[in-house]
Parts: structure tokens; sequence; C-alpha cells
């Protein structure tokens, strides 16, 4: 399939599914999760910063760390990929269905997203669940604002699972679509890599926007090796303006 048979069917199609990476958010300056292992953090693994174990092993040094990726999102700016997203969202019945933790859809102007992964701009009671926004003064860790109890960041850590009911909202909007766009994910990681072959199962137009082929590549209808921002520019024209 050419490159405008399918800007034909996105700007016609009555349901749009999106699923995002680290690769969108990059272009903001954010680095990928394994990307930020730098200066006193590359020391670490992921493993070591993210999961259940590490936190209960040592909560305030797990704690600095997402302290600072806070901030590196806080300051980060959405980017003509989030914007032209969200400018597509206000033509037709689209669905962001986003792996980051950094808000930047939401801050570009979308309002359908699901965020698998959780978001790094609030925290969790350990105790009652309550979530809660951070401030950008905050001091880690948190406290509970209803119990007084300590809080966790409000992510998914490695070794957990995603919350039901977003990972079925989100099963349920690539079996719908007409079109699914995969950008700048790696389509390694389950269940979110099973998200676009849904879509194609389900008849789906299936586009993938990312300048490494991933194993998702060989059931796209359309590979468009580029970055999320060149590759949606080519892709969606006046809506990356």
């Amino acid at each position: 399939m050419n490159l405008e048979i399918a800007k034909n069917k996105i700007n016609t199609a009555a349901r749009v599914a999106v699923l995002t990476g680290a690769g969108i958010s990059a272009e903001s300056g954010i680095p990928t999760f394994r990307d930020a292992q730098t200066g006193y953090w590359a020391r670490f693994s992921p493993h070591e910063l993210a999961s259940p174990v590490a936190y209960e092993k040592n909560a305030e040094l797990v704690w600095q760390w997402y302290a600072e990726r806070f901030i590196t999102c806080q300051t980060a700016q959405p980017n003509a990929a989030h914007t032209a997203l969200a400018a597509l969202e206000q033509r037709t019945a689209l669905t962001v269905v986003t792996q980051n933790v950094d808000q930047l859809h939401q801050r570009a102007g979308s309002q359908n997203v699901l965020e698998l992964h959780g978001n790094i701009t609030t925290a969790r009671c350990e105790k009652c669940s309550h979530v809660q926004a951070l401030s950008p003064d905050f001091v880690p860790p948190p406290i509970c604002q209803k119990c007084a109890s300590r809080m966790r960041p409000n992510v998914v850590w490695f070794g957990e699972l995603l919350p039901r009911a977003i990972l079925e909202q989100a099963w349920k909007t690539f079996e719908q679509c007409e079109v699914a766009l995969v950008i700048g994910t790696s389509s390694l990681v389950e269940p979110a890599a099973s998200l676009g072959r849904i879509a194609k199962e389900s008849g789906a137009l299936l586009i993938e926007v990312n300048p490494e082929v991933t194993p998702l590549s060989k059931y796209a209808d359309l590979r468009v090796s580029s970055s999320a921002i060149k590759g949606l520019g080519a892709l969606l024209g006046e809506y990356s303006r």
C-alpha cells in the first residue's frame, strides 16, 4: 500500500486506534526507560529501580529515581506528533493507547487516552489506594492526603499486571477500529505488542511508524520507516501543522 492510499484511509475512517511507545516522547527529550540509565543510575538495572521487590528493598532509592523522571516529564513539552494526533481526534473517533507515563498526549490536547503503564505525575497510596497528583516541588515519598500513609509511584512495574479495565478497553478499541497506527514502540512487550495484530486480524488497516524494524513490521499494510514526527507529518498532512 502506498502513502496516499493510507492517508485517504485515515482521513475517511470512522474509528482510529493509536498505540504509542517511548519513540514518540523521545523527540520531546524524554529518554527511553533504558536510555535513562546514565550517570549515577548507570550502576542499576531497570529491574532494580522499577519492581515491587526493588521498592520493598529500598523505597527511598526508587523514589529518588522516579522523582528525577517526574521532573524530566514535567519539563518536557508535547511535540508535533502529539499535537497531530490531538488535532486528528477533533475530526474522527480516535483513541490513543499509550505505554508512556508522561501525560504528553493529554497536554497536547488528546481527550481519549488509555494509559497502560500508569502515570508518573501521580502517586498511589500503599494502604488505601487513593491516587493524587504530585506537585512540582514534592518531597519523596509523598504522603496520602486521605490516610497519611506512604505513597508509591502510580506506574506499572516489572512483575505487575496491567490494569485490567484499561487493558480490556484497549483490546476493544483495536478490535473495532478501521485504521490502527502503531508509533514508536518496539512491539516486544506484551500484551501491548499484540494490539496491532488484533486490529489486523479484525480487518483494520495497520500502519507502523518506526525507524527500526519490529516484530510487528511483517503484519503492517504500510510501514513508515521514520521518526514519529516525520512519519505522522507524512501520514496526517494538515493535522501535523
